[in-house]
């Protein structure tokens, strides 16, 4: 007989991910590992326990002060893995949304006080207190929607000493909200303000000064750069990257996301563990990206924020790409909900629901370095979430899904 403090009962589907390769691919993005008429249990954060409800009472028992829920016939799916953010940072940039909207570019923002180095000045301008206070908003914005495992890169600082701080909050923020953070060190989100006229001083500094403090300091766990025309050009990108992977940093690389810059082409090249965006990629690159196994992070709601452009799910999962989701939270596309990431991913990237599930959980875990995480199966932290919807293909249909439980480490969250 299995002990437990946690059942989760009622439950018309559990969706488990539990079988199958990681990171999963093609047909294989389809298999959710569903169990019909389920329950799950848990036990001191742990799942013990996953089944048809019909075994529950003859195979497990609830320890005294345990608690039972009822699913109230919904579904109940692991905890999503987001991939992708840039959640720590200060002020907003809603003063551009009317000049997007009339068509002003990005240099044209940017020469009016806006783009990413507005939120850089109000980064560097911000207290610690006020970074984590507003962090911790958002994360736990992201949790009340099911998200239970952030990356976070840095990014908003683009200096050594500011960099570093950002990341040293990384640990804080986890802890506040009780949430895994993966730290990507991200000082190649574009040349320092302050090095504009000789970005290759930059560039000197990230290689020979910051990217070996933070590897000596573990404060990262993946290394990410830019890599765009003005921002970081391939030869940039690689030596940050080579740098980077030379200390024993795992990579990542913003590519392809306005024009086809050559950053997919370099992923694939370097084997980097994920390349990111990818608005841009060409057909023979995805070929590349397939064939090296690296993890293609879609941003389905930032293609949304950028004049509605289509993220390529559809053909990244046709080439044979592993697909990981992201909300890419940050001033620029302020989105917490990964169900809405989701939706975007079906009604825009033409994914089917069931991959789209499989990108936000098993592969996003994949892509952040979390082997752990993304799938309900015993010995896997209790990590879940139950959405009153009588299947898991409704999630992606609805852009409107919330979840009714949540579950981090076998304990109910707080949804008010």
């Amino acid at each position: 007989m299995i002990r437990a403090d946690l059942v989760v009962r009622g439950l018309a589907e559990a969706a488990t991910l539990a079988d199958g390769p990681v990171p999963r691919v093609g047909a294989a993005m389809e298999e959710l590992g569903r169990v019909s008429d389920a329950a799950v249990v848990a036990d001191r954060g742990t799942v013990v326990w996953v089944g048809p409800e019909r075994r529950l009472g003859r195979e497990v028992r609830l320890r005294r002060g345990g608690r039972t829920f009822d699913g109230r016939g919904g579904t109940l799916v692991p905890g999503f893995v987001d991939a992708h953010t840039h959640a720590l940072f200060a002020g907003d940039r809603a003063f551009e949304l009317p000049l997007k909207l009339r068509g002003a570019t990005y240099p044209e923002i940017a020469r009016r006080g806006g783009g990413l180095y507005a939120t850089v000045r109000a980064t560097r301008a911000a207290s610690d207190a006020e970074l984590l206070r507003a962090a911790s908003e958002r994360v736990l914005g992201m949790l009340r929607s099911g998200t239970t495992s952030v990356e976070v890169k840095s990014g908003y600082a683009l200096t050594h000493a500011g960099e570093l701080r950002l990341l040293r909050l990384l640990p804080r923020l986890g802890r506040r909200t009780g949430l895994p953070i993966v730290p990507t060190y991200l000082g190649a989100h574009a040349v320092a303000p302050e090095h504009r006229r000789h970005p290759e001083e930059y560039v000197d500094e990230i290689v020979r000064r910051t990217v070996p403090a933070v590897a000596a300091g573990r404060l990262a766990r993946f290394c990410d750069v830019f890599c765009e025309p003005g921002f970081f050009s391939v030869p940039q990108s690689e030596r940050i990257l080579r740098a980077a992977a030379a200390v024993g940093l795992g990579l990542k690389i913003h590519a392809d996301e306005f024009v086809l810059s050559g950053g997919a082409r370099l992923a694939a090249r370097l084997r980097t563990r994920s390349a990111e965006h990818l608005l841009a990629s060409a057909a023979a690159d995805r070929a590349r990206l397939a064939s090296a196994g690296v993890t293609a992070v879609l941003l389905p709601a930032t293609a949304f924020c950028s004049a509605g452009t289509r993220p390529p799910g559809r053909e990244m999962v046709d080439a044979g790409v592993p697909v990981a989701l992201g909300t890419d939270c940050s001033p620029a596309s302020w989105v917490e909900s990964m169900p809405l990431v989701l939706a975007h991913a079906v009604h825009a990237g033409r994914m089917t629901p069931a991959e789209a599930l499989t990108a936000a959980t098993v592969n996003a875990a994949h892509a952040s370095g979390l082997p752990d995480r993304g799938a309900v199966a015993v010995g896997r932290p209790a990590d879940f979430s139950v959405f009153p919807l009588p299947g898991a293909d409704r999630l992606g249909y609805r852009f409107d899904a919330r979840p009714t439980l949540v579950f981090r480490q076998g304990k109910s969250v707080s949804l008010s």
